[in-house]
């Protein structure tokens, strides 16, 4: 007979699970409506966009070419001016104008001394300043992105983050040593601040951005604040983060013009160190920002930029879309997309009827896709066109083309549940993942394939100065004796870096005739040969050279460089001819000229210098496109195909050696260094 026995089992207590925090979603203009509480969407957190933003930024600074020779003869050579004591001068870096600023050429000398203070030479302090600033561009794209994410909608801040990534007009701009880049750094940063709406709440907010816009305007490029209006209509007009109570709004407007004009009062005093700075440089009362406006909108019929060159009303479209592809359509039709939001897919802006002391999602995200039309239609209008004047809006193209991507996400989502009568099914289906992922792959391919034709098209210049340095210059030395010989048993590629320093033995000049708009800066030329131009069928103006300071400079030194204070006789801003600043062809020991085979010479001051062998030896020469006999397609994109490369036609960039005089200068060195010798 079983027994009837009971058991009891105890159960040690466990411990309490800790509550799992959860980053609250949804709290953006932008709301999804499907699968509302999965997962969010994977966005990189501010560290990890740096990393691999950084990844592209200084591979850009590394590889990119120098697009503009206003980046050259603007800023890369007055910085070299102040740190080595020579270099050319245009009419903009001169007194009589000063429409350059000396404070902005300033910010870049630290890194730039930090290669010579290291004793690693001239060509690395090129690179440190670029990657310098190509660092600043990614701290700044990945703040706004992280913004985005949590300011507007997580999955517009992931399209953002690819969309800058991959860009071939980011690429090009954020290592650019321009002051249009460095106001794309800043309004980068005052946008991001200003997508938080303005309330009494955040006084901080308004004072951020208007400090940022003005740096930007200030110390980089003054029309940039432009790009600021849309904000300063919402600060004085737009209720945005405020709840105002209808009788009491004239004291809410008073509140928010009082806040703002503080905000603009402490911004103006960026001015105080720039003014200083550059009437030190230039030894008279300067306010560059002011000067480069006057000559601009003030300058009168028979000057201003006008003169070098005028562009049709569509340039900045075809530009746009070398650069950004199919962004460019997508950026411009963010309003509309919006317009069409509001009809058939409110709740996405979580648009229930606001109150009167309320203002809608819709009001604010139509402001903050505003600044690009603003800027656009501003740089449309006018008639001297150039692509560095749409740095300062590049992130906000990728910023409302993320958006315009996310609203017709929002129709494809509508149009499915409409079709389907199941949200569930919607919530399942890859449709709408792969669409946006479809065109963020696609404007990332058509940017890479971009970005290897500007490096295998136009990458020469860059390329042959390489050579002069890294294989000519070495070469003079080495067979005249002035290359001191390895210790035994090292092996040539242990050997250390050369120095250059006795090339001032030779004496040599290096000459540019057609191709003096590409010269990418004396940071590029050792310290020793002397850079000058012949005459070409040019017949503007080309820069001077700076009054010459042999001191050696200090970080504090660079006061007495006497050059920033002298106008040179012949400089102006008429782009009238000076024919002083040319030397005789014959006095060139090397010449840099493009050769097209395809494009015969056609005037005695251009001709075939490198066909002309008895008196030019080709030292290297680099491919470079013959865009006027390429396809246009060809010649915008690169393939790694032969049939694509075959519908291109290519010339010669080509460092050219004057025979007689090299040969004899060699001779004339190694007897002097033989005779030292004995």
């Amino acid at each position: 007979m079983a027994s009837n026995i009971q058991t009891l089992h105890l159960r040690r207590k466990e411990d309490p699970k800790p509550p799992v925090t959860r980053v609250a979603r949804h709290t953006g203009i932008l709301q999804d409506q499907l699968r509302r509480s999965a997962r969010k969407p994977w966005n990189p957190d501010f560290s990890t966009a740096v990393r691999i933003l950084l990844l592209i930024r200084v591979a850009a600074a590394m590889y990119s070419n120098i697009q503009d020779c206003d980046e050259v003869f603007n800023f890369w050579e007055p910085l070299h001016y102040i740190d080595h004591g020579h270099g050319f001068q245009t009419w903009e870096v001169t007194p009589m104008y000063a429409i350059r600023s000396w404070a902005y050429v300033l910010l870049h000398l630290i890194p730039a001394r930090l290669p010579s203070i290291l004793r690693l030479g001239k060509r690395p302090a090129f690179f440190a300043v670029r990657i310098t600033i190509a660092v600043l561009s990614t701290l700044c794209e990945a703040k706004l992105c992280r913004t985005v994410v949590e300011k507007v909608n997580e999955r517009v801040g992931r399209y953002l983050f690819f969309m800058l990534l991959f860009s071939a007009g980011m690429w090009n701009a954020a290592p650019a040593f321009l002051p249009s880049s460095f106001a794309m750094y800043a309004t980068t940063l005052a946008f991001a601040s200003a997508l938080e709406p303005s309330s009494a709440k955040n006084k901080k907010k308004t004072l951020f951005a208007t400090m940022l816009f003005a740096t930007g305007a200030i110390v980089g490029w003054p029309f940039a604040l432009a790009l600021s209006l849309p904000f300063v209509f919402e600060e004085l007009f737009v209720h945005s983060g405020d709840q105002v109570d209808p009788s009491a709004r004239s004291s809410w407007m008073i509140s928010r013009w009082k806040r703002l004009f503080i905000a603009g009062l402490a911004s103006a005093l960026i001015f105080v160190p720039v003014v200083v700075i550059d009437s030190t440089a230039y030894g008279q009362w300067s306010i560059v920002p002011w000067n480069i406006v006057h000559y601009n909108i003030f300058g009168g019929s028979d000057r201003g930029p006008d003169l070098y060159g005028t562009a049709p009303w569509y340039f900045y479209i075809l530009n746009l879309l070398l650069n950004f592809n199919v962004l460019v359509p997508l950026a411009f039709v963010s309003l509309p997309c919006l317009a069409v939001t509001y009809r058939i897919d409110r709740r996405r802006l979580e648009m229930s009827k606001p109150r009167p002391d309320q203002s809608s999602p819709f009001t604010l995200l139509a402001l903050r896709l505003a600044p690009l039309y603003v800027w656009t239609a501003i740089l449309t209008a006018q008639a001297h066109k150039e692509e560095r004047f749409m740095f300062p809006a590049y992130p906000l193209i990728c910023f409302n083309a993320a958006v315009t991507l996310y609203l017709i996400r929002g129709w494809m989502e509508v149009a499915y549940i409409s079709a389907t009568n199941s949200s569930y099914r919607a919530s399942r289906s890859i449709i709408f993942g792969a669409m946006t992922c479809s065109v963020v792959v696609v404007a990332g391919l058509i940017s890479l394939s971009r970005v290897l034709a500007l490096w295998h098209y136009y990458h020469a210049p860059l390329s042959i100065f390489n050579d002069l340095e890294a294989f000519e210059l070495p070469r003079l030395l080495n067979v005249t004796g002035l290359l001191p010989p390895l210790p035994p048993g090292t092996d040539e590629s242990d050997a250390p870096s050369i120095d250059l320093t006795p090339i001032r033995e030779f004496d040599l000049r290096l000459c540019l005739g057609k191709e003096w708009y590409r010269f990418p800066g004396h940071y590029l030329v050792p310290n020793g040969v002397k850079v000058d131009f012949v005459k070409s069928e040019f017949d503007g103006l080309v820069p001077a050279h700076f009054k010459e300071s042999r001191a050696k400079l200090g970080f504090s030194g660079w006061w007495d460089r006497p050059g920033s204070r002298i106008t040179p006789t012949g400089l102006n801003d008429l782009n009238k001819e000076a024919s002083e600043f040319y030397v005789p062809i014959e006095s060139c020991d090397y010449l840099v000229d493009l050769d097209f085979p395809m494009q015969p010479a056609s005037s005695p001051l251009e001709p075939r210098y490198a066909i002309d062998h008895e008196t030019w030896e080709r030292v290297s020469c680099h491919p470079f496109l013959d865009a006027s006999h390429s396809s246009l397609l060809t010649r915008t994109l690169w393939l790694p195909v032969s049939w694509w490369q075959r519908r291109n036609e290519f010339g010669d960039y080509c460092l050219l050696k004057n025979r007689d005089r090299v040969y004899k200068k060699e001779a004339e060195v190694a007897a002097r260094v033989q005779e030292e010798r004995l």
